[in-house]
């Protein structure tokens, strides 16, 4: 018989309600999470053994909402959920980096977390609630997880911290921060901000990370009532023979770790590793090392002789101290046909960046819970396998380059221009060509410059810096601009982006049980410094958006008719519009308040649109020159289509100075001829005049006495 656990408590406002044995009983943990009306239901399956030959903690979060969840029937010819989508992707990976490294060291088993979202009410982010479902799922399962994690989101408005807002209070808000952490220590950080200073952006996270706790204590209030046994898990113990390995290739791999240049570097590595399987490895070798074994040890000598000595003299892998940046070069426009480009090196870390304006055709429609959207700003990260001298899979991108891209997304959210201003969809791709440290962060910097040169007239330059730690007991050491080996043998990957104002974007991912509020302050202040750093060597390429868009980026210009003016504009099943785009070659895109955004790369197009637009929605003004075509000639005068639909008769008085015997002296069907609207009748007649304008120039004559 199994018992149904139910815990109840408030947090920020609203209800959080905690249920396991009555849902997906044959997990090891399954917990039902319930946020005012938002539902996550989270289980957890660990397999008892490991898998011979597995040299890795095999743990695969899966994050999935369910269109029933807001009462929706999934597009498409299937009617059922496909592939997951990005903001799918990215919670996945929310849940999965904080509570990655709180499993128990050497534990290798496979364990998959799964969280399913059954309800949404359209209020409560599904992310938080399926954050604390997984935390609470994997406290109650038994597996060898040293949590449980509190998570929270926090805004900022007004100067005021808010906790867990609504998706209506983040409209506006300065903020969407959310973070994770242990009772004692941060865990993890995602966030986009408004330029906001290194003091609130600390702020937000320790007042997320004081909500977070009341989290925590709610799940081991939970777990002491229905928690399974744990495990009897024993870390493997290999005291034993790491002395024998390490006595062999130590020397050689600190003498590897003295070249400071990457390719010489890991062909030193490479070479002790291999002398080491030599020994250890084979039929012929007496005492012999499983070689997953050998190859857990050697990272442990490889992380001891990077650690310490960061720690104890402050140099680093490559020569620098530990806030040096590496050496930077920025250069815009070197794409001759691309609307903007840039190539942005630092170090042996490069990246390409394309800028490609686009219309309203463009504009990419977003399936999500809460509804359809239209995304006018695309950021796209590409990782060829070439950028770090591999062959590797190319294909679609999987969760690591989403989630880069959606951090450079972020980053230079604040800067973009309003659509009012500037009415273009911008698709930024990023071809990351060199890696060795930080490509996200790479993205940023080539994205503000690619963007710069594209003529987008963003606020200020963006540039992003990569942070790293080395915690050993009491001591620390934050590093500027991490090499790849520094984030591989590291504790700590803390990435800053913003502007000479303040920080847009704040990534944190902790590799150890958290750290502490002086770490974080530490690596914010010396963030800042390389941040600005950065910013200087950028502006030598650009300092500045340019003037105008490039000479291959179509133009766009912009016009409000009245709203009772669209079905004319649009016309019949859409022949009118239909009309304007085949005759002049223009992009027209219609939108339901009356917004018209004609764009063509032809300024003449452009030009011919919105004349036809407007002859259907204006008035002709009483006085103006209108060029117009005759349609009808009549004993008494000549019809002449002269605005858009609108036609005016010019009576035969009114063609030329002398009064003809016969319309047709004058003017026959078909002819293009200059009138001047005089007005209109008492019927409300049009009456248009020839003879008092110059049908040669379409300027009006000046009578007696006029200059």
């Amino acid at each position: 018989m199994f018992t149904i656990t139910k815990k109840t408590t408030e947090w920020a406002g609203r209800p959080l309600t905690l249920e396991s044995g009555r849902i997906a009983r044959q997990a090891d943990g399954a917990v039902l999470a319930t946020y005012g009306e938002t539902t996550v239901l989270a289980t957890v399956v660990a397999q008892r053994e490991q898998k011979p030959g597995q040299d890795f903690f095999p743990l695969t979060v899966n994050y999935q909402e369910k269109t029933y969840a807001a009462g929706r029937i999934p597009g498409g010819f299937f009617k059922r959920e496909g592939r997951p989508s990005e903001k799918e992707t990215l919670t996945s990976r929310l849940i999965d980096r904080p509570i990655r490294p709180l499993f128990a060291p050497g534990f290798k088993n496979e364990v998959q977390v799964i969280c399913t979202v059954m309800s949404h009410d359209l209020e409560n982010d599904p992310d938080i609630v399926a954050m604390i479902a997984a935390s609470a799922a994997l406290t109650i399962s038994g597996v060898p997880f040293m949590g449980p994690i509190g998570a929270a989101r926090v805004g900022y408005k007004d100067g005021e911290f808010m906790i867990n807002p609504t998706l209506a209070d983040l409209e506006g808000t300065e903020l969407d921060l959310v973070m994770a952490g242990t009772q004692d220590a941060v865990m993890m950080v995602e966030s986009q901000a408004e330029e906001l200073s290194e003091e609130i952006m600390l702020g937000a996270v320790m007042k997320g990370h004081e909500a977070s706790r009341q989290m925590i204590d709610h799940i081991i209030s939970f777990a002491e009532e229905c928690a399974k046994e744990p495990w009897d898990y024993v870390p493997a113990d290999y005291s034993d023979i790491a002395p024998r390995v390490r006595e062999l290739v130590e020397a050689d791999l600190r003498a590897a770790y003295q070249e400071t240049v990457k390719q010489n570097r890991q062909e030193k590595i490479n070479a002790a590793k291999q002398k080491a399987k030599e020994t250890f490895i084979g039929e012929d070798v007496a005492d012999p090392i499983d070689g997953i074994v050998l190859g857990t040890l050697l990272k442990e000598i490889e992380s001891d002789i990077v650690r310490n000595d960061i720690i104890e003299t402050g140099n680093r892998i490559d020569g620098r101290d530990t806030k040096t940046v590496r050496p930077i070069v920025s250069e815009v426009g070197i794409l001759p046909r691309t609307h903007g480009s840039a190539l942005f090196t630092r170090g042996e870390t490069q990246a390409i960046v394309v800028s490609t304006l686009g219309t309203a055709d463009d504009e990419q429609f977003i399936d999500a819970l809460e509804g359809t959207y239209k995304a006018k700003f695309l950021l796209h990260y590409n990782f060829p396998p070439f950028s770090v001298g591999e062959t590797g899979r190319v294909g679609s991108p999987g969760r690591r380059e989403i989630g880069h891209g959606k951090l450079a997304w972020r980053a230079l959210q604040a800067v973009l221009p309003a659509e009012e201003e500037f009415p273009y969809v911008i698709r930024l791709v990023s071809e990351i060509t060199e890696s060795n440290g930080s490509s996200s962060m790479a993205t940023v910097c080539g994205s503000s410059l690619a963007m710069m040169d594209a003529g987008v007239p963003i606020k200020r330059a963006v540039a992003g810096i990569a942070m790293g730690l080395i915690l050993e007991g009491e001591k620390f050491a934050v590093l500027s601009d991490i090499l790849g080996d520094e984030d591989h043998l590291g504790d700590m990957d803390f990435k800053v982006a913003g502007t000479s104002e303040g920080v847009t974007s704040l990534q944190m991912d902790i590799k150890v049980a958290g750290i502490t509020e002086e770490i974080m302050q530490v690596a914010l202040g010396q963030a800042k410094d390389g941040r600005m750093h950065i910013l200087g060597e950028m502006n030598k390429a650009l300092s500045a958006s340019r003037g105008e868009v490039g000479e291959f980026a179509p133009r766009i210009e912009t016009l409000k008719i009245p709203v009772d003016k669209i079905r004319d504009v649009i016309g019949s099943g859409g022949k009118v519009i239909r009309e304007i785009v085949e005759k002049t070659g223009a992009k027209v895109n219609v939108e339901d308040d009356g917004t018209i955004k004609v764009a063509s790369s032809d300024g003449a197009s452009i030009d011919a649109a919105v004349k036809w637009i407007k002859s259907i929605t204006d008035e002709p003004e009483v006085g103006e020159v209108y060029k117009g075509k005759v349609v009808k000639t009549v004993d008494f005068g000549a019809f002449v289509n002269f605005f858009g639909a609108r036609d005016g008769l010019v009576h035969i008085s009114q063609l030329n100075d002398g009064r003809p015997e016969k319309t047709t002296d004058v003017v026959n069907e078909g002819d293009e001829v200059f009138v001047k609207l005089l007005g209109f009748d008492d019927r409300g007649k049009v009456r248009l005049s020839m003879k008092v304008v110059d049908q040669e120039t379409g300027k009006e004559i000046a009578k007696d006495g006029d200059e």
